[in-house]
């Protein structure tokens, strides 16, 4: 019957506060008088009666005590109600005073005053916490309810116990919150105890527990993985509340409490970047992102509106994603310092009128093809746009004199094994050889190749590369296709078991990539750490304990077998190079092996002659003799090693 009680209405309420204020005077009368009615004035008593309803009536119905739903009542009530009590007697107080300074018998005695005040407050207080735990315990009663436990007994734990709490749907019964903070275990929280984090797998197992709840912000990772593999070990849900910055309006919904993401669990500490350092350099400049749409280059162009940049030139030749993207900004920020450029890395003409039109300082290239089984099947177009488009990019910057030249690289360039990782590594020797040639001002060359000997331009670009692995939820990535891939009911395709990757957060690599970009002084390749690599297999498997399922029971993994140009293990160093630390520990210097800009200029010219006339072994053959260390893999032009052989 109670449970389809609808929320009573506001007139109810007001008569029943006016009801309590009341009973709280006849009780501050019987306390003065001492439950002794014989010298009391009922005249008195009943007038006063009167005047005191009218005043409750007009100050509940400005301060709507009534206004808020009893059975969710909470301190913003609770002060509210204070409010008027304080000023209802305040007033009858003053009324009193004015009455006596006239020479006239007080109306009231100041002590029944004191005494109403405080027994109005504490009990229109207390009939509404007891509806209120009525109705909890109503809501509670049939329902079978999950047990959970809270790990964090901050704001961000009791939000998410009231979230509970307030929404009627929730089937979830809080036996108790854990903290790895000592000075609170043993202290409670809204009548919860709180409880020895280190105690959480007994407590699991005694209580029976089915979910556990992230809310806190100040886990360590390595801790957190702890318990998220102590909860799949025990069959425990584990979820996750969200940010505080995506609170709706302070408060977290329960819709925004869900399964906690393997992102979570393969973040590492937040990187420190020097901002101060960044923002002094990016000031005011003009700066060019190429790729702006893609994960990489869109991240960039995010972290690069938290400063005081000039106008950021957004280049991309997808019109839908970069047209997302601009959306995003005009959404997120008031600035307008930022243009959509529609264009194509590799068609020169329309580059060279990119850089006459917005004269950037600074160019971010991000632009590239890097999915390796699609690249093996087109070398062709793996060129013109890895290599072709930077050599293009790269060259309109020192025709125009950019200061500097950012690219985006991959540890696929170390020790190639597929198209694309090769058709990186030329990028690489590219920018760099030419780069060393500027910096010899030995950039005007006799063989007639490059239109950039014509060039009557002081050679100030520095070319600076940076070079990391996977990122998190790129576009492409193996995160989100295993997550479509659960979501179906499976199967999980893996193509090796030993198979290993690097992961990084895109917002980390991008941090890094200023970060690199602003240190650089030219000709450096910087390398970013990685952390540990993740065995892909055990990442599944993972992914699919965290969706509530057991691996090869609800949802079988596959293994599909490595794909053309795909190895089992990523490198960030060939064999015969090492690093050099910088002042950022997440941040190295590679030495790699340098080239000479004339040959590898001839060289690049016979490779992107082939591509345009779509000779895919033709090119594979070119990209061979220019990086000897490229020695394809499960793919077909894994012949063409024997006929490069020196």
């Amino acid at each position: 019957m109670f449970t389809k009680i609808n929320i009573v209405p506001r007139w109810i309420i007001f008569l029943l506060d006016l009801g309590v204020c009341l009973a709280s005077l006849i009780i501050g009368y019987f306390l003065k008088f001492n439950f002794d009615f014989s010298n009391l004035d009922f005249v008195d008593f009943s007038r006063n009666i009167l005047i005191l309803t009218l005043i409750n009536i007009v100050v509940f119905f400005n301060v709507k005590t009534y206004a808020g739903i009893i059975r969710y009542t909470s301190a913003q009530d609770t002060f509210r109600i204070l409010f008027a009590v304080l000023i209802s007697n305040g007033i009858f107080f003053f009324v009193n005073l004015g009455v006596i300074a006239l020479g006239i018998n007080p109306l009231i005695s100041n002590t029944i005053l004191i005494i109403n005040g405080l027994t109005s407050f504490l009990l229109l207080i207390t009939y509404r916490v007891m509806i209120k735990y009525f109705f909890l315990y109503i809501k509670n009663l049939h329902l079978d309810k999950r047990k959970v436990i809270i790990y964090g007994a901050g704001e961000a734990g009791l939000a998410t116990k009231r979230t509970f709490d307030h929404d009627a749907k929730v089937n979830k019964t809080i036996i108790a919150f854990v903290d790895d903070d000592d000075r609170k275990v043993g202290k409670t929280i809204d009548g919860i105890k709180i409880l020895a984090a280190s105690k959480l797998e007994s407590l699991i197992t005694e209580h029976e527990v089915d979910e556990i709840i992230f809310a806190s912000y100040t886990i360590p990772l390595e801790r957190k993985n702890e318990i998220v593999d102590v909860c799949l070990e025990n069959e425990v849900t584990v979820l996750n509340i969200p940010p505080a910055d995506v609170w709706a309006k302070g408060k977290i919904s329960t819709a925004q409490i869900q399964n906690i993401n393997i992102e979570d669990l393969l973040n590492r500490k937040p990187i420190q970047i020097n901002i101060d350092g960044i923002q002094s350099e990016l000031k005011d400049k003009r700066i060019l992102i190429t790729g702006a749409a893609g994960s990489i280059g869109s991240e960039i162009v995010r972290q690069l509106m938290k400063f005081e940049t000039g106008l950021i030139i957004l280049c991309d030749q997808s019109e839908t994603a970069l047209h997302n993207i601009y959306l995003e900004l005009e959404e997120t920020h008031q600035t307008t310092n930022f243009h959509a450029f529609v264009g194509d890395v590799r068609d020169e003409v329309r580059m060279d009128y990119l850089f006459e039109t917005y004269k950037p300082h600074y160019v971010y290239h991000a632009a590239a093809y890097k999915h390796v089984p699609l690249m093996e099947d087109n070398p062709a177009e793996a060129i013109k746009t890895n290599v072709m488009g930077t050599k293009t990019i790269a060259d309109m910057a020192v025709k125009h004199g950019v200061q500097k030249f950012v690219m985006i690289s991959t540890d696929k360039a170390v020790n190639p094994t597929n198209v694309m990782g090769a058709s990186k590594r030329i990028a690489e020797i590219y920018v760099q050889s030419l780069n060393n040639s500027l910096s010899t001002n030995n950039f005007i060359f006799s063989n007639g190749l490059s239109y950039i000997n014509d060039l009557n331009v002081k050679p100030i670009t520095k070319f600076i590369t940076t070079r990391f692995g996977n990122v998190l939820g790129s576009n492409g990535s193996v995160i989100p296709r295993f997550k479509q891939q659960i979501e179906k009911g499976g199967p999980v395709t893996v193509t090796h078991p030993e198979i290993t990757r690097y992961f990084m957060t895109i917002p980390e690599a991008c941090r890094l990539v200023l970060e690199a970009g602003c240190m650089g002084n030219g000709g450096e390749i910087f390398i970013f750490d990685m952390g540990k690599s993740v065995k892909i297999v055990e990442l599944a498997k993972k992914m699919i304990r965290l969706a509530g399922l057991e691996p090869n029971q609800d949802i079988k993994i596959s293994y599909s077998g490595l794909r053309p140009g795909e190895k089992l293990f990523e490198e960030l160093l060939n064999d015969n190079e090492n690093t050099m630390p910088t002042h950022h520990e997440k941040i190295m210097i590679g030495k790699v092996r340098t080239y000479i800009f004339e040959e590898i200029e001839t060289q690049i010219y016979t490779l992107l002659k082939h591509a345009k006339q779509n000779d895919d072994r033709q090119v594979v053959m070119a990209m061979k003799a220019l990086v000897k260390e490229y020695k394809s893999k499960n793919s077909i032009f894994e012949e063409l090693d024997e006929l490069t052989k020196d």
